[in-house]
């Protein structure tokens, strides 16, 4: 049971901390939204 809670957490934890680690590396959640097939590295 407690495998299960801590997997649940980690999983919220990266769903949370997914965006911020992504924009700094230079993608952005918007773009990844409206152009999904044309992938830009600006």
């Amino acid at each position: 049971m407690k495998v299960m809670i801590l997997a649940f957490a980690a999983a919220l934890v990266i769903a949370f901390l997914a965006p911020e680690i992504l924009e700094q590396l230079g993608w952005s959640t918007a773009e990844q939204g409206s152009s999904a097939t044309s992938v830009r590295l600006d």
